[in-house]
Parts: structure tokens; sequence; C-alpha cells
């Protein structure tokens, strides 16, 4: 899972703040991921229909990019250039506003081949705890906002700020979506319904071209070590409620300007 590539200040992409930045890749970096890749496995990344038809195989691995930043763009083009598919997912309340893709650039990765998904429309901060009504809407207003710019059916989506629980893959069934994408770095994938729940491991700034290819590869160590890490933060939620968020902020900020000293 990736999702700004950004040169320069972080916030000129996507969502603004310490946090999110930690998410974001520089040009150079990021192709130097997607080199590491293509030359560590022999396919190219598949496609969420393969997925979801059975035909993708064991070794399969995909290539997601949350929030819809602006640079998402760029991130296509790349990917376009190796004759390669991601997936797109989008926040589609941003649509068009400042550091988010607007409607043109949408359709435009769409006519690269690469997989348009709902990333929710408002972006939540606790999705998982919202209720049933708001669930539901989050789900149904994106998929439908995408369906009528793009004339097709949204079939894919990822959960925003890692809160997935089985009621969000509920929600998401009843808006059409056939599968989910979490930010849970797990290798096998299950089934909530009729909606397939396929894990995910971030890749952060500091994720070197070498542990990309390893995780792209399937290799246990690097999933097992974020796999651990992401139970650790789960634990904390759960402990912190709505507080978690605030205190991830404030530690997260209070380390930038102690690294920027």
């Amino acid at each position: 899972m990736y999702h700004d590539v950004v040169d320069g200040d972080p916030d000129q992409s996507g969502f603004a703040g310490a946090g999110p930045a930690r998410y974001k890749l520089s040009t150079g970096r990021f192709r130097a991921h997607l080199d590491a890749m293509g030359e560590a496995l022999s396919d190219e990344p598949g496609v969420v229909d393969d997925l979801l038809a059975g035909d993708s195989g064991r070794a399969a691995w995909v290539l997601t990019f949350d929030d819809g930043g602006a640079s998402a763009l760029a991130a296509g083009e790349e990917l376009a250039r190796r004759q390669w598919r991601g997936h797109f997912f989008i926040t589609t309340d941003r649509t068009g506003e400042r550091g988010f893709l607007d409607a043109s650039e949408i359709i435009e990765l769409r006519r690269m081949g690469h997989v348009i998904g709902s990333h929710s429309a408002s972006h939540p901060s606790r999705m998982s705890s919202l209720p049933e009504r708001e669930l539901r809407e989050e789900w149904r207003a994106s998929v439908e906002s995408l369906a009528d710019l793009l004339g097709a059916e949204i079939r894919s989506a990822s959960v925003p700020g890692g809160y997935y629980t089985k009621r969000v893959a509920w929600a998401a069934t009843e808006a059409g979506i056939a599968a989910l994408f979490t930010s849970e770095p797990v290798r096998t994938t299950q089934h909530v319904g009729e909606c397939l729940v396929v894990g995910r491991l971030s890749v952060k700034t500091s994720t070197s071209a070498v542990d990309a290819s390893r995780i792209a590869a399937g290799d246990s160590k690097p999933w097992l070590r974020e796999w651990v890490g992401w139970n650790v933060r789960k634990s904390a939620k759960a402990v912190f409620g709505s507080g978690y968020e605030r205190l991830r902020g404030g530690v997260l900020s209070h380390r930038s300007e102690f690294e920027l000293h």
C-alpha cells in the first residue's frame, strides 16, 4: 500500500501533517521501489478482478494507492510506462480540492488502465466506530460519485485509517463493493459475506527498495515484523479510543520538530 509520491513539501499532495507524511515517498525512492520489484518478481502486479476470479495464484501481488492525492497521476504514469496496472482509491469528498486529484485526473488514471476504487467519501478518522447509517452512507456516496464520473461499476475499495471491522465490510458489500482492502498486514484473504477482504502492508517513507521487493515477493520476515507492530497499535487504539489519533499526532509532530532541530 502506497500513498503519495512527492518531492519537497509533503503537504502538497494528499492529507497534511506529520502522520500522513510518514507514508510519502520521493519520486526517486518510488522509482527505485518499482525497479527492485521488477527485478525480483517474474510477474507484473495483478488486479482485483484476478483476485475475485481466483485466477491470480498464490504468488500474486498488487499495488494500491490510498487517499487520491494529487501525486497519484504521476504515480499512475510511472506504472503505465512499465505497462503495470495499479489500484487508486479515492476519497471522493476531496475531489478537486487543493492537494487532491480532480475529476479529469481520475478519468485519466482510468484511461491508463488503472483500477479506480473508493476510499470512503470523507475519510473519517475512525470509520469502524461510525453509526450504522453513517457507515453505509460513506460507502454509498463514494461509490455512486465514482460510478457517475467514470460510467462504470465500482467494485473495490480500501478502508481509511486502518479502522477495519467486519461491519465495515458488510456495509461496503451493501454498496456493491466486491473486494475490500484493509491495512492489516496479512497475506491470506477472507470473505465477509460476498466481499473478499484483502490485507496489505503499508510502505513508509523509510522503506528501502530491497524491503519493498521482499514485501511484494511475500517474504515472511517483513510481513511478520509489520504484523507485530500493527497489533501493538491495534491494542493501543482499543485502549485509547478516539484519543489515539490525537496522541499519535502529538507524538509525531513533536518528533518532526525534534528532527528539524
